[in-house]
Formats: C-alpha cells, sequence, structure tokens
C-alpha cells in the first residue's frame, strides 16, 4: 500500500495557503515551523517568533497539562492538542506513557465519553447516524480519506461498564486508534474512529440540551441489522482489506456482529477476543509465579457476558492443548453470572454460556434450597485457584470473597478486570490485606496495593499488536489462534526476579505490540498461507511503524 500520508492532499491542492497547513493536525508544526519554512508558506505573523523544537514543545506542553487538577481536564486538554498538532501529541504520549495512558484511555475515557458533548470541537472520524441509512455508500466514497487501514467502530451501547452512552461512545475508538499508533505505531493518517449512531436509551443523553447525537431511542432488530450490513459493505467497498474493530458493542450484538463478519472482512472485537487474550496473558503469568499448574486446578469467572464467555472459550482452547479432553477441560471452569452459577438447563442465558455451564446433575446438590449458588459459595466448593471479574458489579469480591479464595491456595489469583475502576470488583490494596499480602493481583484499571502499582491487566498489551500484525502479514482474517498465540507471546515477557508484575511496563508497550504482531504473523504463515518477506518478518514490522516527527519536505512540496 502506498505510503503517502493522506494529509499530504491538503499541502498539495494548495501549498501557499498558509491556514490550510497550520489547521490540518498532521502537518501543524505550531512554533516548530523554521524560518525557512515560514518564509515558503507564508507563516509570519501568524506564529510566535520563537522557533522551537519538538523536544522544547513537548517540555512546555506536559507543564501546561499538570497544572490541571482533574483527569478530565487533563483529558480534554490532550484531545485539543491531538486535533489541532497530532505529531506533536504521539511525541509527548510516546515520552510519557506512563503518565498519560490513564488519561488518553481507561480509566479516564469512560468519564470522557459520559461527557463527551461537553467537550466537542472539532470534527474527528465519522458519526454514521440512522437517518443516513440508504446514503452510507455514497457517504464514504466521497470522503477524503484513501488509505485507511484500521477502523474502529462502536454504536456506544455498552461503553465500559457504564452502559449506554450514544454518540458519546466516540470517546473509545478515538481512544483505542490513539494507541494503535503510540503502541504499534500505525500512521494516525490510517486510522479512522467512527460512530454508528443508531439512538440511545440513556434518557439523561436524550433530555440534555448539549448531547451532540442523533435524539431517537435506539434501532433495534433487522432495521438495526440491515444499517450494520449497509455500514460493513460500504467499508469493504471504500477501503478493502481495511482492519475492522468492534468496539463496545451490547452484548448480543457484539457477539452476532463478530460471528456474522469475522470471515467477511479482517475483524475481530476487543471486548470479546482482546479481552480474553489479555486475561490468559495474566494467568499464564500467574501460573509460573503461584507455582501451579492450571490444568490440575479450578478457575472461575464471575460475570458471563460476551467477555467472560470469550474468555472461558480462550482458556478452553489453552486447557485442550496441555492435553486435557474437550469435557476435562470445560469442567476446569466455572461461570457464576447475576442468576448464580451457570448450570445446564437451568440459567443458561446466551449461547457462550453453554461452554462452561455445569451438568445439572453434578449441581444436584448445590440446587437444594431452590436456586443456584452465588460466588462465595461456588468458591466455597469448587475451590479455585483463579477468580476473574468482567461482571461490572463494584465490590463484589469483598473480604469473605477474597478470604474464601485466600483458604484454599498459598498464591490465589485474583483479577477484577472491570472497567472504569468505579465497575471494578475489588481494588488491588483490599485484595492485597484480605489475602494477608499472598494474592497474585491484576486489575482493569490503574489501582494501587501495599507495595505500589499492580498490574494492569488491560486490553492495550493484546490489540495494537493484533493490528500491527494482520497489516504487516496481510492477513484476510483475524483468528482465534492469533489471539491464543498473542497471549502467550505477552506472557513470555513477564520479566523475572522478586516482583509480581504479569506484564511488562507500560513503557515497554511498543515492543509488546513488536513481540505480539510477531506472534500474529508467524500465525498468519502457518494457517493463512502469508509470505513472510526476504528478510523476515520483525524487519517487517520496523518497517511499518510511523514515528512521532515533524516532516522535514514541507518546502519542496510544489
Amino acid at each position: 500500500m502506498d505510503q503517502t500520508p493522506m494529509h499530504e492532499a491538503s499541502l498539495t491542492k494548495n501549498p501557499a495557503d498558509p491556514r490550510a497547513i497550520l489547521s490540518d493536525p498532521l502537518l501543524n508544526k505550531g512554533t516548530a515551523f523554521t524560518q525557512a519554512e515560514r518564509d515558503r508558506l507564508g507563516l509570519h505573523g501568524l506564529l510566535p517568533s520563537h522557533v522551537s523544537t519538538i523536544s522544547g514543545q513537548i517540555d512546555r506542553r506536559i507543564a501546561v497539562l499538570r497544572a490541571f487538577s482533574t483527569p478530565f481536564e487533563k483529558y480534554a486538554f490532550l484531545r485539543d492538542l491531538q486535533d489541532t498538532n497530532e505529531t506533536l501529541f504521539y511525541a509527548l504520549l510516546a515520552q510519557h506513557r506512563a503518565e498519560l495512558l490513564p488519561l488518553v484511555y481507561t480509566p479516564t475515557v469512560g468519564e470522557a465519553c459520559v461527557r463527551f458533548s461537553e467537550i466537542y470541537r472539532r470534527p474527528r472520524g465519522l458519526f454514521l447516524s440512522y437517518p443516513l441509512k440508504g446514503r452510507l455508500r455514497q457517504i464514504l466514497a466521497d470522503l477524503p480519506f484513501e488509505d485507511v487501514e484500521v477502523i474502529c467502530v462502536t454504536d456506544g451501547e455498552r461503553i465500559l461498564g457504564l452502559g449506554d452512552q450514544g454518540a458519546g461512545g466516540m470517546g473509545i475508538p478515538i481512544g483505542k486508534l490513539s494507541l494503535y499508533t503510540d503502541c504499534a505505531g500505525i500512521d494516525p493518517a490510517r486510522t479512522l474512529p467512527i460512530l454508528l449512531d443508531t439512538g440511545t436509551d440513556n434518557q439523561a443523553r436524550l433530555e440534555n440540551p448539549l448531547y451532540v447525537g442523533w435524539r431517537n431511542r435506539r434501532v433495534r432488530g433487522a432495521d438495526y441489522d440491515a444499517f450494520i450490513e449497509e455500514f460493513v459493505e460500504a467499508v469493504q467497498e471504500r477501503w478493502p482489506g481495511a482492519l475492522l474493530q468492534w468496539e463496545d458493542f451490547a452484548g448480543p450484538n457484539a457477539v452476532a456482529l463478530l460471528s456474522r463478519y469475522r470471515d467477511r472482512l479482517p475483524s475481530f472485537n476487543d471486548d470479546i477476543q482482546g479481552t480474553a487474550a489479555t486475561a490468559l496473558a495474566a494467568i499464564l503469568s500467574a501460573e509460573r509465579l503461584a507455582g501451579i499448574n492450571l490444568s490440575q486446578h479450578k478457575i472461575l469467572l464471575f460475570g458471563a457476558g460476551a467477555a467472560g464467555c470469550g474468555i472461558a472459550s480462550l482458556l478452553v482452547g489453552e486447557l485442550e492443548a496441555r492435553g486435557l479432553s474437550h469435557d476435562a477441560a470445560r469442567g476446569c471452569i466455572y461461570g457464576v453470572d447475576r442468576d448464580g452459577l451457570i448450570i445446564e438447563g437451568v440459567n443458561v442465558a446466551i449461547p457462550g454460556q453453554a461452554l462452561i455451564a455445569r451438568p445439572e446433575a453434578e449441581a444436584a446438590e448445590w440446587l437444594a434450597s431452590g436456586k443456584a449458588p452465588g460466588l462465595i459459595e461456588t468458591i466455597e466448593r469448587a475451590q479455585p485457584a483463579v477468580l476473574i471479574g468482567t461482571s461490572g458489579q463494584f465490590g463484589a469480591f469483598d473480604e469473605p470473597v477474597v478470604r474464601a479464595m485466600a483458604q484454599h491456595h498459598e498464591r490465589p489469583i485474583i483479577l477484577p478486570l472491570s472497567n472504569p475502576g468505579t465497575r471494578s470488583e475489588a481494588t488491588a490494596g483490599d485484595v492485597q490485606a484480605w489475602s494477608d499480602g499472598r494474592a497474585i493481583i491484576g486489575t482493569g484499571s490503574p489501582s494501587e496495593g501495599g507495595d505500589g502499582a499492580v498490574t494492569q491487566v488491560n486490553n492495550v498489551y493484546i490489540f495494537p499488536g493484533i493490528g500491527l500484525g494482520a497489516l504487516v502479514s496481510g492477513a484476510t482474517r483475524i483468528t482465534e489462534a492469533m489471539f491464543a498465540e498473542a497471549a502467550k507471546a505477552l506472557a513470555s515477557l513477564r520479566s523475572e526476579g522478586g516482583s509480581d508484575a504479569l506484564f511488562p511496563p507500560s513503557e515497554q508497550l511498543a515492543d509488546v505490540a513488536n513481540t505480539v504482531a510477531l506472534s500474529v504473523c508467524k500465525v498468519a504463515e502457518r494457517d493463512l498461507g502469508a509470505t513472510p518477506p526476504a528478510d523476515g518478518w520483525e524487519n517487517a514490522i520496523a518497517r511499518r511503524r510511523w514515528v512521532p516527527a515533524y516532516r522535514d519536505d514541507l518546502l519542496s512540496v510544489e
């Protein structure tokens, strides 16, 4: 694919118009335009006389950001920077990733989605609302985006654990694609966030005079499916081969869309598959720390929606790869949802839960009280070594739950993964205290234990590398094997020593993405017939990376 930035069009069409350059976030350098560039492009008078370096601009921007008092204010500042000088935004993020990652994405992006309409300033991405049905193909055809490679799309119905945010859900694709660029080096000019605005059932959004979305109840059923189908067909026609990431759709839609489109174009659902791979990687790392063999222990999933079922599916595959039969692998996993322990013929609510439903005969004694056992009773009976939370129920892993886990295992593995922190099943500090410091902990949002920060088990460790590997290898499908191998690749990066860290620190996310991408390329070669370049996949991955540095060719453009 041609590597000429799509934003070059605005420069070549009218290079004498300085406003076109200053208003294009991928061309704008701000005070870093040189004197020669200011002469050639007619920028004198539009900028202060000082000529800065990008390093000096980073120092200035980080000082301003640190002066804000709340994470939301910092998020708004960063979004404004991204919309005015994208190169500087990514250079700042790369240099201060550990500090800025929680602002650009989890957990601050949750509040940003709730308050999206308050800070909406400049267009970014596409808002395709339901009233535009029948016109999507023409709308996409008329857009100036020629070389889109990665699309992240949501309908805003299930934003983190916060529920339906309607058009405010656009904050998620914007944030995800920022991480594709920062971690995997995907050229931001080739990424596209999309909000499919099919309405909202959030009454507060509908009644908010600032709300920027389509003010209608959600479209559902056949009309919804037809709108999604029109969108996918338009994407395939406009950008054939582009990677499509489904993000934060409600559980039933998420599962249905993944099943319907996974073989039609390179696509995956991060909430299902990315979460599963990240969780599996955390469990594999924790397994080594705890000195246990997963195939000889029980695993309990609390919250068996789309994300929980995705984790279960990948876990079953891992246990089968270790030599267990399918039934034996299934038997290692317990699932507890809103109606208690999932039992065949009793309370299987969605198809994915059937994989881990306990046989009714096995659970007969448990049902003596007339209802399926809840979380604490299941722990006491099954004595799992691993407890995973994807429920969105704040505080569900309370002291009795944690102590029950610690009663039967020297080093229980406890992973409250729900986001944001206001929906997390437990804080790291509480789990550490209630387990007497013995638990191995990973949390979905940043969390502090008595010994400092614990591992954030966040999908950012997986999805950027999946996308990078798919693009480098030219994969026509994103397969389950890619996620399984990505999880193992990530788990292999856990630093040895006395630390309980499950993953490398966020400063190393670019290296993590490279490692995950390499595993994807190898699966694409093995299973899909992808041909490695003469100098190997590693070099192809390195060549593919975009670096946040100002272009030095503006003077030569005619």
